[in-house]
């Protein structure tokens, strides 16, 4: 872009960009959106070299025709026609939790009936993911033992889960 064409840009805003702004939030009521229509306005008659080279009056009135379709386009677009404008925001679904309390529930209670070496390892192995070695090193037992009260505690919490009605 020239000097010469920025300042002919410069004179095209100021001439006209205030008008036509006012004009198109008198159609929409939506100062926003005006901005746009008013920026796309400027760019038509910035690409028609001929509009430029008009009286200022002619020039305004081809500018007031070309908001008035830009507003019209809007209005019968797809995009508008599918978004619905509300004052707040819709709260966000969120799932229903009912059903993962109740199931956490149960394998709390399911918990609850193993002993306390059986259910000591359980958790560690299954809710902390410690390994054999390390729930050994922490329980101080042998890791053959942590094996064991594993197998067979989850052998009891499985019993215990079908006594509540869970099944496989």
């Amino acid at each position: 872009m020239t000097a010469d064409d920025a300042e002919r840009l410069a004179a095209l805003y100021d001439a006209h960009a205030g008008p036509v702004w006012r004009y198109v939030v008198h159609l929409t009521g939506d100062r926003a959106g005006a901005d746009d229509v008013v920026q796309e306005t400027l760019l038509r008659a910035w690409r028609t070299p001929r509009i430029l080279a008009q009286e200022p009056a002619t020039t305004r009135s081809w500018m007031f025709t070309v908001a008035r379709h830009l507003v019209i386009d809007d209005v019968r677009s797809a995009r508008r026609r599918r978004e619905i404008v509300v004052d707040d925001v819709p709260e966000r679904v969120q799932a229903d939790a009912t059903d993962a309390l109740f199931e956490t529930i149960l394998i709390e209670e399911a918990l609850a009936a193993l002993s306390v070496d059986h259910r000591a390892v359980v958790i560690r192995a299954y809710f902390r993911a410690l390994t054999v070695a390390e729930m050994a090193a922490e329980l101080e037992i042998p890791e053959g033992t942590v094996k064991s009260r594993l197998h067979y505690g989850l052998r009891a919490l499985r019993l215990a889960l079908q006594e509540k009605g869970v099944t496989r």
